[in-house]
């Protein structure tokens, strides 16, 4: 006979290991409130590790913000609907700052202009504006910025990454770079090399310094080296510090075509860091049913088959995504929500889904796709009230964005996160006053 679930009771249940959730439970932990937090594998890992806030409004005239503020303010008078709109710009500079003091004490420290979008190498070979940028890069951005003479190192083998066609593609932006191509050590005899496994090699100071003896005759006069985001899993500050002290100039990471190390280290640095916070953390798990009590708690069966556990929260924040996260599922009539049936802002109808070309410039409609919430971040059921007291919504989730071809995903995970947090806690602190 199986023993029933043992009951959790917390006050805030955050569902979802993406940015969202994972921002969410930060900004819990540090209001003191006990909290659960239960999702499959996230998408981080296929993240670039950049942070963006706000890189391009509006969508069709594809117009680039050097300050991302200026294009907040302009987005929220176009768009008022847009969640951004909903978050002052002084609790999302906040919300940063939690978020990346959390990220440093993890080992992972990121730079920005407080005021400006930062431009970073793809490894397509064009620019890309962005917010925070992780350490290993910020000399990157150094040197694009000064045009200084530099190395970029690929490796042979590394699908998607080319040196040569990132210099051929920004010869009149950046005309002082020269390429090189390595290949990278004990791989001489394979045809394909993995970016987690050249990472995870290169924690070792015997593979750092194999890899110092390959690319060191090609530096020459450069004053600085690019190399692809593989500079270490685990220590990565070693492998670059090692590098630089070898070179005797800066070395900065490229992020990769997914996924890409940079953002499995931000995926890996919330697992091992937010239960250090408190955060009773289910990972590969999933909600498998939801149960509203007369006492306005929630009760939620996790598991991943059958139930294995059984939460009572206070309340919940709904960070599961769109259709990757699964937050979001489409069948041949309609977009549905996956966990508690809410009503989903669509098209009325799938033939307007998309638009007939792939690439037209405003977007596709399914892309706004999302809930419709109210100003505390709670979803509105069908007649346009709270669904729930206690339920909120973050993320990409949320109706009327576009996140991708804004180029704010980072910035609505965090600052959604941020909001609805602060929303449920005082709410949550009313009710016991009121108690």
């Amino acid at each position: 006979m199986m023993s029933h679930p043992e009951l959790i009771t917390c006050d805030l249940a955050v569902i979802g290991t993406g940015m969202t959730g994972m921002a969410s439970a930060v900004f819990a932990a540090n209001r003191g409130l006990s909290t659960v937090q239960v999702g499959s594998s996230s998408e981080i890992m296929f993240a670039s590790g950049c942070l963006d806030l706000l890189g391009v409004h509006p969508i069709k005239e594809k117009r680039s913000w050097d300050n991302p503020w200026e294009g907040m303010s302009a987005l929220c008078t176009d768009l008022p609907n847009h969640p951004y709109a909903k978050v002052k710009p002084q609790d999302i500079k906040v919300a940063f700052g939690d978020f990346l003091s959390f990220l440093d004490d993890a080992g992972l420290p990121y730079r920005r202009q407080e005021e400006r979008n930062s431009c970073i190498l793809t490894p397509m070979g064009t620019l890309k504006h962005t917010y925070c940028v992780p350490r290993t890069m910020w000399r990157g951005v150094v040197a694009l910025k000064e045009k200084v003479p530099c190395l970029l190192v690929d490796i042979r083998g590394l699908k998607g990454f080319s040196a040569r066609q990132m210099a051929a593609a920004l010869k009149d932006v950046w005309p002082k770079l020269r390429t090189t191509r390595i290949c990278f050590p004990e791989t001489e005899h394979t045809s394909e090399v993995y970016t987690e496994k050249m990472a995870r090699a290169l924690d070792s100071a015997e593979n750092r310094a194999k890899l110092v003896r390959l690319v060191k005759p090609h530096v020459k006069d450069a004053r600085a080296v690019g190399m692809p985001a593989i500079l270490g899993m685990y220590h990565t500050n070693a492998v670059i510090a090692d590098l630089e002290e070898a070179f005797g100039i800066p070395v900065f990471e490229i992020p990769t075509m997914p996924p890409c190390i940079s953002g499995m280290r931000v995926k890996e640095a919330f697992e091992a860091q937010i239960p250090k916070r408190g955060v009773q953390l289910f990972l590969e798990k999933q909600v498998l049913d939801v149960h509203y009590g007369a006492d306005g708690d929630f009760i939620l069966h996790i598991g991943q088959e059958a139930m294995e556990s059984k939460v009572k929260a206070k309340g919940v924040i709904l960070g599961s995504g769109r259709f990757l996260g699964r937050g979001l599922h489409a069948d041949r009539r309609r977009i549905r929500e996956t966990i508690f049936d809410l009503p989903v802002s669509q098209p009325t109808d799938r033939t307007v889904w998309h638009r007939k070309s792939f690439l037209d410039p405003r977007g596709h409609p399914i892309n706004r796709a999302g809930l419709e919430i109210d100003d505390t971040f709670r979803p509105l059921d069908r007649s346009g009230r709270p669904a729930y007291r206690t339920l909120f919504a973050a993320g990409s989730i949320l109706a009327h964005q576009d996140w991708m071809r804004m180029k704010c995903g980072s910035g609505l995970s965090i600052a959604t996160g941020y909001g609805a947090v602060n929303a449920f806690a005082r709410l949550n602190q009313g009710s016991t006053k009121d108690g």
